[in-house]
């Protein structure tokens, strides 16, 4: 048996249906149609054999994972490092005003967010060396079986990039990764597949069919 990552994307927030930036330093809560993702989920995903399940640190991801972890009576391992990308000053903002506001920076960002933070925020990189000291970790404790990692959507798409060798300048514009969507990554002996890409199968279509997501 092959060791399996399933990256789970938090469920709907106010800031994701509204399409802000929304990262480390906004601790949002999930919409009612988030926590309902959140219970589809941990009703599709419980029958799996799960080896341990872990969490960033923010209230939208906990509560993601907490009906899984209730349903099968396990401890969720939260880890900061698993936390979205810090925005800084950008937090909270439309797209727009970014541009408007922070105009060099955001343009900076958009041709490399690899190496160019958001204002007073992270880059991709210093997310992918967090992500990857979580997943190496992992690896370490379990050399098979299921492991359920429930983050963000920078976050996901930066790890997966690091894994698959995709250059991380580019997650932005190479992996999707809406709201309640699994990814899924088998480490072989030839290295990490990509199994799953952002999967939201066992979302009902009017969850998949909300704005902003």
């Amino acid at each position: 048996m092959s060791l399996t990552f399933y990256f789970l994307r938090h469920g709907q927030t106010a800031c994701s249906r509204e399409d802000v930036f929304c990262g480390a330093g906004l601790d949002t809560e999930l919409t009612p149609e988030g926590r309902e993702m959140a219970e589809a989920f941990a009703k599709g995903y419980r029958e799996v054999e799960w080896r341990a399940v872990y969490s960033s640190n923010l209230r939208r991801t906990i509560t993601t994972a907490q009906p899984l972890c209730d349903a099968l009576g396990i401890s969720l391992r939260v880890r900061a490092e698993l936390n979205e990308i810090a925005y800084g000053r950008w937090e909270g903002l439309q797209k727009e005003t970014v541009r408007q506001q922070y105009h060099d920076e955001y343009i900076s960002w958009l041709a490399d967010p690899a190496w160019h933070a958001p204002t007073g925020g992270e880059s991709a990189i210093v997310i992918a060396r967090r992500g990857l000291q979580v997943t190496e970790e992992i690896q370490k404790e379990f050399s098979d079986g299921n492991i359920l990692l429930v983050s963000h959507k920078a976050t996901i798409r930066i790890i997966l990039c690091s894994l698959l060798g995709i250059d991380v300048g580019r997650f932005r514009y190479r992996l999707a990764c809406p709201v309640g969507s699994i990814s899924m990554v088998e480490f072989t002996s030839s290295g990490p597949i990509l199994k799953v890409l952002a999967d939201r199968s066992l979302l009902s279509v009017e969850l998949r069919s909300l704005r902003g997501t």
